[in-house]
């Protein structure tokens, strides 16, 4: 049996960065969701977090799994079940690109008080801001 650890940390926004999620109740309920629904389909979600118009996720990668595959399975369902429950007003989506980036073991631990303290970390910055900032710092090249 091998033995596989690898973290990956997921960003992905809102669809038009809309702030879908500004009510921190209905963020708790979406972020709940997420783990159960990782929990219940075999995917390794350390951390789940984020703000108004985007998400992170600390996910390890188990040895069968992509991390589209991964990123499809999140969104898709979570757009779908915060829809079904009528939890926004209007519908709900996600945006098609994430940001993903391998988490060295050596880091994991800062990576989730990152993650962790994204209200507070965002009454600083911006998701945009922070995107852009991602972008340039893991040297991201836009391709189409």
């Amino acid at each position: 049996m091998p033995f596989v650890k690898v973290y990956v940390h997921f960003v992905f926004s809102t669809k038009d960065r809309k702030p879908f999620l500004s009510d921190e109740g209905l963020r708790e309920k979406v972020w709940s969701h997420i783990k159960e629904y990782s929990r219940e389909n075999g995917i390794f979600l350390d951390l789940v977090n984020g703000y108004s118009d985007h998400c992170h996720c600390l996910i390890s990668l188990g040895i069968e799994q992509s991390m589209s595959k991964i990123m499809n399975l999140l969104k898709g369902e979570s757009s779908h079940w915060i829809n079904k429950n009528n939890l926004c007003a209007g519908k709900f989506e996600w945006q098609d690109e994430y940001c993903a980036v391998s988490v060295s073991e050596s880091i994991v631990e800062r990576v989730r008080k990152y993650i962790k303290h994204q209200e507070y970390h965002h009454h600083k910055k911006s998701f945009k801001e922070e995107y852009d900032e991602l972008i340039r710092k893991f040297g991201f090249k836009e391709f189409g």
